[in-house]
C-alpha cells in the first residue's frame, strides 16, 4: 500500500481542488455545469502535458494506476447507496418508455457510426453507453468490463463533457421555446442530459424560467431510473466479451468469466437493496439518519472518488494525441446527442406527455 500512497495522494489533492472549483459561481456562470470529474480529468491532462514522466515515476505510477481502476469501481459501488429502488420504480414508471427509447436509439446510432467511420470499438462503446445512460458514471462502470485504456476513457469523457455543457446552456430556453410543459421538460432533462451535475444545472435553470418548483426533483428521479440501465448493459458486455474470447480461441481465449465479470456491479445492486430496505423501515431514528445524512455523504464520496479516478486517467493521457484523434469521437458524440434529444421529444409527443405540467 505504501507504493500506492504517492499517486493516490496526488489524485486526492487534484480531486479536492476540482471539487472546490466545481462548486463556484463565477459571475453568471455556475461551475457545476462542468462538474468536478471533468475539471479533474482536464487538470490531470494538463499536468501530464507539463510533466510527461509523472505517470511512470515510481513514486506515483502504482497509485495512479490503482486509482484509475479500483477507486473507479468503488465509486460505482458507493453510488448504489443513493438509490432506493422502490422510490425510483414508483416515480420513474411514467418516464420508462422515454428512457428505453432514448437508450436504444443512442446505442444503435453509436454502433452504426462506429461501423461507418471504422472507429475503435472500445471508444465507440464508451461514448455510446456514456451518452445513453449517465455520462461519467456509465463510463466508469463500463471501462473495466471492456478493459478500456486510460486514453480511451479520456476520449469518451471529453466528448460527453462537450455535449453536456452545450445541453446545460441551451436546453432550458430551447425546451421552453418549443412548448414543453414543466413535467414534460423534467422528463426531457432527465433523459436527454447525461451527468447528474448537468441534469441538475439544466433543471434548476428551468425552474426559474417556468416559475415552477419540482422540475429539479422530477428530473433527478428520471435520471436515477436511467442510471439503473448500467446493470444490464455491463452484464451483457461482460458475457459478450467472454463469448468472443472463447469463440476466437486465439488471442484473449484465456479470458474467463471470473476475470472480466463486473462483480462490483453486484455490490452496487447490494448497496441499492440495503438503502431500499432501510427506507422501508419507517420513520425511526436510524432510518432517518441513513436516508438523510448517510446517503448524502455517500453521494458526495462517490462523486469525489469519480473525480479522483478521472484525475488518474487524465495523468495517464497524452493530451496531444487525444486532440489529434478527437474528430471521429466528437462526430459520434454529436450523433448520439442529437438522437437522444430527438427521440425524447418525439416519444413524449406521441404519448401525450409533451405539454404536461407538474
Amino acid at each position: 500500500m505504501k507504493r500506492k500512497m504517492g499517486g493516490m495522494l496526488l489524485c486526492i489533492l487534484i480531486a479536492g481542488l476540482a471539487t472546490l472549483l466545481g462548486g463556484l459561481q463565477i459571475g453568471q456562470f455556475n461551475m457545476s455545469i462542468i462538474g468536478a470529474p471533468v475539471i479533474s480529468i482536464l487538470g490531470g491532462m494538463l499536468i501530464s502535458l507539463a510533466v510527461p514522466s509523472l505517470a511512470t515515476d515510481k513514486r506515483f505510477a502504482e497509485g495512479i494506476k490503482f486509482t484509475s481502476k479500483k477507486i473507479l469501481q468503488w465509486a460505482v459501488i458507493i453510488l448504489g447507496f443513493s438509490m432506493n429502488l422502490g422510490t425510483i420504480a414508483k416515480m420513474g414508471g411514467q418516464s420508462l418508455p422515454v428512457i428505453i427509447s432514448t437508450i436504444t436509439s443512442s446505442l444503435v446510432v453509436s454502433y452504426l457510426l462506429m461501423k461507418l467511420m471504422k472507429m475503435d470499438g472500445k471508444v465507440a462503446c464508451l461514448i455510446g453507453v456514456g451518452s445513453s445512460i449517465c455520462g461519467g458514471s456509465a463510463v466508469a462502470a463500463t471501462a473495466p468490463v471492456i478493459d478500456a485504456k486510460e486514453e480511451e476513457v479520456a476520449q469518451a469523457i471529453s466528448v460527453i463533457f462537450l455535449f453536456n455543457v452545450i445541453a446545460a446552456l441551451v436546453f432550458p430556453s430551447f425546451g421552453r421555446a418549443i412548448g414543453f410543459g414543466s413535467e414534460g421538460f423534467a422528463i426531457f432533462a432527465g433523459t436527454a442530459v447525461n451527468d447528474t451535475s448537468s441534469v441538475t444545472a439544466v433543471a434548476s435553470t428551468a425552474e426559474g424560467l417556468y416559475g415552477v418548483e419540482g422540475i429539479l426533483s422530477c428530473a433527478v428521479t428520471v435520471k436515477l431510473v436511467r442510471t439503473l440501465a448500467i446493470i444490464p448493459i455491463t452484464l451483457v458486455l461482460a458475457f459478450y466479451r467472454t463469448f468472443q474470447a472463447k469463440k476466437n480461441g486465439g488471442e484473449g481465449s484465456e479470458v474467463s468469466v471470473n476475470k472480466i465479470f463486473p462483480w462490483f456491479i453486484l455490490y452496487f445492486i447490494g448497496a441499492s437493496v440495503i438503502t431500499t430496505l432501510v427506507g422501508a423501515m419507517g420513520d425511526n431514528g436510524f432510518a432517518a439518519f441513513y436516508t438523510g445524512s448517510f446517503v448524502k455523504a455517500m453521494k458526495w464520496l462517490a462523486k469525489f472518488f469519480i473525480a479522483m479516478a478521472m484525475c488518474a486517467i487524465g495523468l495517464n493521457t497524452n493530451l496531444v494525441q487525444l486532440i489529434k484523434k478527437g474528430g471521429k469521437p466528437i462526430v459520434m458524440g454529436f450523433g448520439c446527442w442529437v438522437s437522444i434529444t430527438a427521440v425524447s421529444i418525439l416519444v413524449q409527443y406521441l404519448l401525450g406527455m409533451f405539454a404536461t405540467n407538474l
